[in-house]
């Protein structure tokens, strides 16, 4: 579930805050009819990712390297030509110079969105599940996790929208300014790393920037949420220092209701931007923590079998064991008594589906390392899903016995 909330939030909030800074400053500007080019550019944006998340998942025709430049430079030109137009329509207003500013204010939004939404799309469909069905609780817990993200992001959005709409028309235009920036520069990043991965570009420079800027993918979109942050933290402080004329008590009443949203719509901006940086600090620190495998256990090795003593693995949690065959390679499998049974689970350290990465116990239960599937205890022992490779092994004598023969036919599975 978590790394699919850090899916969510990683591919959206910065998407969502630009789009919320261009939507407050295009709507104010130039009212409805900006508003409404906005609309029809983002519908066309959301509508291309459906085309491209199908056109990834199901075909070889996309290069995303490619893609990504062709996307990039687009972004790039609408921003550059959005900030030469909107310098010059301060000083000389006219409808058409008005629509352009929208149309290219458009035509970023688009490519923002045509970047960051394939993998949102393709994610319920890429579920590592291990072998269960959409009506699993694997499946449920992932999607949770990956709504949670994108609604984190939205909102963050709306929110950003909403109070830059009520801000001082300089100040949100700088933080727009100040937001786009920080994207360009992330933006370059991703198109030099590409053109330097085909060696079209080279050189010192080019390859510490490129390695600066995907060792620190978070710190962009830590960048356009503290600029977006301004904006809730001046309207903040405006709030407390009100001295907005009114002639009777009903306009006193609205103006106060007006500073009340103002609060309520910065602090959840706010909100959103703290639950970002948890999000992707410590909460994605903790997701993709490294899980160390339970150190592999003594067993007894007897002419062709090896032996595991019952009274060894009778605690009902998960036991480690490993032989090395003559080709020198380690083949490890698990052993665990089933819950409320007499009988065992064993099979490799391994799976079809996942390699051998192996398995680790979480709370009671067996997980996959790779794909983070709970085994159901009781098939272990069975193919299917992400449970482990089946094995031969006998039970008599107080011991657990697995042929090395058996082993030695999985070698190839652990090398």
């Amino acid at each position: 579930m978590l790394k699919y909330l850090i899916l969510g939030a990683e591919g959206m909030i910065l998407t969502t805050i630009i789009a919320g800074l261009l939507y407050a400053w295009i709507s104010g500007r130039y009212g409805n009819t900006g508003k409404y080019i906005l609309h029809g550019f983002a519908l066309c944006g959301m509508i291309a990712a459906i085309v491209m998340s199908y056109m990834k998942n199901t075909t070889s025709l996309v290069h995303t390297g490619t893609w990504n430049v062709r996307i990039f430079t687009v972004a790039l030109a609408a921003a550059l030509l959005l900030l030469v137009f909107g310098l010059i329509g301060m000083k000389k207003r006219s409808v058409f110079l008005d629509r352009l500013v929208c149309v290219m204010a458009g035509i970023y939004l688009a490519a923002l969105l045509f970047y960051a939404l394939p993998d949102i799309y393709a994610a319920p469909f890429n579920f590592s599940l291990g072998g269960a069905g959409v009506f699993s609780s694997a499946f449920f817990t992932r999607l949770v996790g990956l709504l949670l993200g994108v609604f984190l992001s939205i909102l963050a959005g709306i929110a950003t929208a909403r109070i830059g709409s009520r801000s001082p028309r300089g100040l949100l235009t700088g933080v727009l300014v100040a937001a786009v920036l920080v994207n360009t520069v992330h933006q370059f990043g991703k198109i030099a790393s590409v053109l330097y991965t085909r060696r079209v570009i080279s050189g010192t420079t080019v390859f510490n920037f490129v390695k600066w800027s995907a060792n620190n993918e978070d710190l962009f979109i830590y960048g356009v949420m503290a600029a977006a942050a301004v904006l809730p933290i001046v309207m903040w402080v405006r709030s407390f220092h009100v001295n907005e004329p009114y002639e009777n008590p009903a306009q006193h009443r609205k103006i106060r209701a007006k500073w009340r949203s103002i609060r309520r719509w910065g602090s959840t901006a706010l909100i959103c931007s703290i639950l970002g940086i948890v999000i992707l600090s410590p909460v994605k620190a903790y997701a993709n923590r490294p899980v160390e495998l339970s150190p592999v256990e003594e067993s007894i090795l007897d002419g062709d079998n090896v032996y595991v003593p019952l009274e060894q693995v009778e605690d009902g949690h998960l036991h480690r064991f490993a032989y090395t065959t003559p080709d020198d390679i380690t083949v490890r499998f698990i052993v665990i008594k089933k819950p409320n049974s007499s009988s065992y689970g064993v099979g490799l350290d391994a799976c079809d589906i996942c390699g051998e990465t192996g398995y680790f116990e979480r709370n009671g239960q067996i997980v996959c390392k790779l794909c983070d599937v709970v085994m159901n205890i009781n098939t272990i022992g069975f193919k299917g899903g992400c449970n482990p490779i089946v094995i031969d092994y006998s039970v008599g004598d107080g011991y657990i016995c697995v042929p090395t023969s058996t082993l030695i036919e999985h070698q190839d599975e652990f090398k």
